[in-house]
């Protein structure tokens, strides 16, 4: 295959055209594809007809003939009529940025709902594309981008398509309902997602701390993309339930992010968030914004966030890295999985969030509210219980809202430090 990178001109894209072109390349390997040349041109105003000029467009005519490559890849998206104009001209599949994720997202999906997230956004991607499908499918249709569902839809017409989105959203509605009543009925310990760039780390980060070594680790892109969780112990005996979400990446599809929407949940519904960074990328500020906009795109960016420099191990001044990253991001931790007790200082954070976010009370139950005393070892951290006249004297660790809604039922709390003769 050949990639060809068309940023505006002067753009922040421009300056990083040769990151952006590696980074392709990359998903290009997850997806099983070989590079064999690449093409650039900084466009100071986009070819309505095919993004890039004529003469690049002939320019890559001769790449694709001289290299045999059956396949080229743009790292900007195209609209339907510019990857219809350049397929007509160059005789070789052409797809986009956002159709080779997509197609990443569809091998490597193993859970039922994430299936049924990445369908969403294939079908989703595939309804403005419909006329171009039909075009070409029976001269050079095939591989990659058509894996999983999107095969048997191209076969099909726009109502069938309209139809099986419709019924793909409901299927996920149920999941979401499904997903709700499991995360009602869990125990109240601190509950913490990962979320970051693609690579960043954040699957190492989970096994380290769960100890599950057949956690699927890879050192590729977009490695796993299911949510994974894990009750984990931080020691001291403080436990906090962590879930390793789909990483995100620049450039992400809007419809992807949209179909995921419902699986990001459990970022939104988690008490902290630990954006994990690979400290080694020479790029991992740019990552960093990039994961902030999503974030924000989904309506978490006002939950707590713990920046987490991960593979401190690979960085060169691993000593000059910590001044400046903690100068830029105050209350960061510097994390490595390869080496032991790289974890120590976030283990310590963590310990530390999940006090503050339910500082211990004290609570007075009657002796005879037997019902009231299992709730408390049930909802909260016990941390001591005694007796004391007519009442139970338990001091537990719960979150405000459960302190204000015991209030509410009459039941007599009390700040810690304060103590009340029997």
């Amino acid at each position: 295959m050949i990639l060809v990178g068309a940023p505006r001109k002067g753009s922040a894209d421009a300056d990083r055209l040769r990151e952006h072109l590696d980074e392709l390349a990359q998903l290009a390997d997850t997806a099983g594809a070989d590079v064999v040349g690449r093409l650039s041109q900084q466009v100071a105003s986009p070819n309505p007809a095919t993004l890039i000029g004529e003469g690049k467009v002939e320019e890559l005519r001769t790449m694709v003939a001289e290299g045999r490559a059956s396949l080229v890849i743009f790292d900007e998206e195209l609209t339907p009529n510019q990857g219809a104009n350049l397929e007509e001209q160059l005789k070789v599949r052409v797809m986009d940025r956002a159709e080779l994720i997509l197609d990443i997202f569809a091998t490597r999906a193993r859970s039922h709902e994430a299936k049924l997230q990445v369908e969403l956004a294939q079908m989703e991607y595939l309804l403005p594309r419909l006329a171009r499908m039909w075009t070409h499918l029976s001269r050079i249709r095939g591989g990659i981008g058509l894996r999983g569902p999107g095969e048997t839809q191209l076969e099909t017409d726009r109502r069938m398509i309209r139809r099986k989105i419709q019924a793909l959203r409901a299927k996920l509605r149920e999941w979401e309902r499904h997903r709700d009543v499991l995360r009602s009925g869990r125990s109240p310990i601190l509950s913490v997602a990962l979320v970051g760039y693609t690579n960043a780390g954040k699957s190492s980060i989970l096994r380290m701390l769960s100890g599950e070594h057949q956690i699927v680790v890879e050192d590729r892109l977009f490695a796993t993309i299911d949510t994974l969780t894990r009750e984990v112990d931080l020691g001291e005996g403080v436990r906090a339930r962590v879930s390793d979400t789909v990483g995100f990446i620049r450039k992400l599809p809007h419809h992807l992010v949209a179909s995921f929407r419902a699986t990001l949940e459990e970022v939104r519904a988690s008490d902290l968030l630990l954006h994990v960074v690979d400290a080694s990328h020479p790029e991992w500020e740019e990552q960093m914004v990039v994961v902030d906009d999503v974030l924000a795109e989904i309506g978490v960016d006002e939950q707590p966030v713990v920046p987490v420099f991960n593979k401190m191990d690979a960085v060169q001044d691993p000593g000059a890295f910590a001044a400046r990253a903690r100068e830029l991001h105050p209350g960061a931790v510097l994390t490595s999985t390869l080496r032991m007790g790289g974890l120590e200082e976030l283990k310590a954070e963590l310990r530390r969030r999940e006090r503050a976010l339910r500082p211990p009370v004290t609570v007075l139950v009657p002796l005879a509210d037997g019902a009231r005393l299992a709730s408390l070892h049930r909802l909260g951290v016990v941390v001591s219980q005694a007796v004391e006249g007519p009442h139970h004297v338990v001091q537990v660790r719960l979150a405000p809202w459960q302190v204000e809604l015991l209030r509410r039922e009459g039941v007599e709390v009390l700040p810690t430090a304060v103590q009340k003769a029997g």
